[in-house]
């Protein structure tokens, strides 16, 4: 009885102090329009339009320098997005030479559709396409290990069992897709390397920094490999070469690509990236037909921004397994999911459009 009159007073509580801040919201933003239609605005003087100048292109223009990528590897077309006045339809994904587009009576994503959705969310990659030496490269496996070992692109391609599985990424921005991977079990690269019986998290690092880690029984139990090819297509810079972690049934930022190292470890709370700015570090999905994020945009008008966010931030403490609090740039989004904030809410905002921070 007690109890249920405790948590009676505490939503009371929080019912009133939302509905205090509120008003306080909507009486700043009245006066900030009031104040704003009061004072018109002067009449521009116009300047008088500057004349073009013709300046002659240089003769000897020079030539391009591009990152060497395998000679073997199949180059990918790049599909520039259109732009200009005039709204110009995509042109329709084609499939590339020797593209697999079903497999075992499932129809798949084209490698070209995947980049289109790149294009359009460019900021899956926190430091643009990674254009990594093939000459040089190597992939490192460290950590609890007794044997240390750096693999060449080529002993990882040619001396492993290759795998084929296909599997769904699921980004929290509402889009998937679904591949035909190729590639080689982590297991097996580990076996060479004799790691401790203490080791239960597996840590992966990319060469643009960013990092992430999955459990080390998940990655045995659901033989979860680093892919090389996708739809029979080799990966190229743009589609994460040399190798692309495949994880299945978890969210997108678990799928780390342009992967150097693979260290063995015991960290079980271990933070990558995304995960250390506040995403979950468990991603599984819970619903793989229900992944997208809903996003409500509230603009933000100065001083009553802030009373907007507080008073939505009191409100998360109501439920904090459905709301995901987001700002980006000017505006406010309330992105609710039961699947990716299931166990925390978070309040992203000063350090950019994804950043992060745990409540």
């Amino acid at each position: 009885m007690q109890m249920q009159q405790f948590r009676w007073q505490r939503n009371s509580l929080i019912l009133l102090l939302i509905i205090i801040f509120s008003i306080i919201s909507a009486l700043i933003l009245i006066l900030h329009y009031a104040q704003t239609n009061s004072s018109p605005s002067p009449t521009p003087t116009p300047l008088p339009s500057p004349t073009p100048s013709y300046i002659p292109a240089p003769k000897n223009s020079p030539t391009p320098s591009y990152s060497p990528i395998p000679t073997h590897l199949p180059s990918t077309p790049t599909i520039t997005p259109s732009s200009g006045a005039t709204s110009v339809p995509a042109p329709t994904p084609s499939a590339l030479q020797g593209e697999v587009t079903q497999y075992q009576g499932q129809n798949l994503t084209l490698v070209n559709e995947y980049i289109n959705y790149l294009y359009a969310h460019p900021d899956v990659a926190i430091a643009g396409t990674q254009n990594i030496d093939p000459t040089s490269y190597q992939l490192a496996i460290t950590g609890m290990i007794n044997n240390p070992t750096n693999y060449t692109y080529s002993q990882v391609v040619n001396d492993f069992n290759s795998t084929l599985q296909v599997a769904t990424l699921p980004c929290v921005e509402g889009w998937s897709v679904t591949l035909l991977w190729q590639g080689v079990q982590i297991t097996d690269l580990l076996n060479q390397t004799n790691p401790s019986p203490n080791a239960n998290t597996i840590i992966f690092l990319a060469a643009d920094g960013y990092s992430t880690s999955l459990p080390l029984d998940y990655i045995k139990q659901n033989s979860i490999m680093i892919a090389y090819k996708m739809n029979n297509i080799t990966l190229t810079p743009q589609t994460g070469w040399p190798f692309f972690l495949v994880a299945k049934n978890q969210y997108g930022y678990k799928w780390i690509e342009w992967i150097t190292e693979i260290n063995v470890s015991n960290d079980t709370n271990y933070l990558g990236y995304w995960e250390s700015r506040g995403y979950p570090n468990n991603a599984t999905v819970q619903d793989p037909t229900n992944t997208q994020l809903s996003s409500t945009p509230i603009n933000l008008e100065n001083g009553a921004g802030s009373v907007i966010a507080i008073a939505v931030a009191v409100a998360v403490l109501v439920d904090c397994r459905k709301i995901l609090i987001a700002r980006r740039h000017s505006k406010l989004y309330i992105e609710s999911s039961l699947e990716f904030g299931r166990k925390s809410c978070f309040w992203a905002g000063d350090k950019g459009d994804k950043s992060a921070y745990r409540y």
